[in-house]
């Protein structure tokens, strides 16, 4: 597993790539200061995943993961602060970011990697618990008028429930392949990602 540590705290970024590596399987192929040596190292090593800090110096964390998200949509980018900021949380959920985790909660850092790594996304306990009220808005989507039924609506509420599509096959009465198929197609529609986008955009606008 291929990581590139960029954090402005150098004892940080030290502490980090000692502990990874410590681990057989992990690789610390380079580290940064900034957001632009994020993006820079990015595009010249392909992690398997950026683990990188928000706080930062020239561009922060936020302005990087945008950028490389822009240029390479299938990077892993998991995000470290010592701030459980609100306003961050919301941020790194809408740009794509595959993780946000508290930055002294040193013992999940590496569960955390390699399950952003296995294309799973990542997200601390404290900050789970916040998501819901973060982003929910009073106002009303018109579903309709971007060409979402009623029945990829169901699967919407389900994905944002935390289902998986064996659940929803189950629950909807359907084949697996089939509620993928409804998932690439509410993806189309909605211009989302993935399915932890679905669920931020159903609590967005529920």
């Amino acid at each position: 597993m291929k990581i590139v540590i960029v954090d402005d705290d150098c004892l940080v970024t030290g502490a980090l790539k000692t502990i990874l590596e410590a681990n057989e399987d992990v690789d610390v192929v380079a580290t940064g200061l900034d957001g632009r040596d994020a993006v820079r190292l990015y595009g010249e090593h392909k992690p398997d995943v950026l683990l990188m800090d928000i706080r930062m110096k020239n561009m922060n964390g936020l302005e990087a993961a945008t950028e490389i998200l822009y240029a390479y949509p299938e990077a892993n980018i998991l995000l470290l602060t010592t701030f459980l900021d609100d306003e961050y949380i919301v941020k790194a959920l809408r740009i794509g970011a595959k993780g946000y985790l508290l930055k002294q909660d040193y013992a999940s850092i590496l569960p955390a990697l390699r399950a952003v790594c296995s294309g799973q996304t990542v997200f601390g306990m404290e900050i789970v618990s916040k998501i819901p009220d973060l982003i929910r808005n009073e106002d009303g989507f018109d579903y309709a008028a971007h060409g979402i039924n009623e029945r990829e609506k169901k699967i919407i509420r389900l994905i944002a429930d935390g289902n998986s599509n064996k659940e929803i096959a189950a629950e909807l009465y359907l084949s697996e392949g089939t509620v993928r198929n409804y998932l690439s197609s509410i993806l189309n529609k909605l211009q989302l990602r993935d399915r932890t986008q679905v669920a931020v955009f159903y609590y967005q606008h529920k």
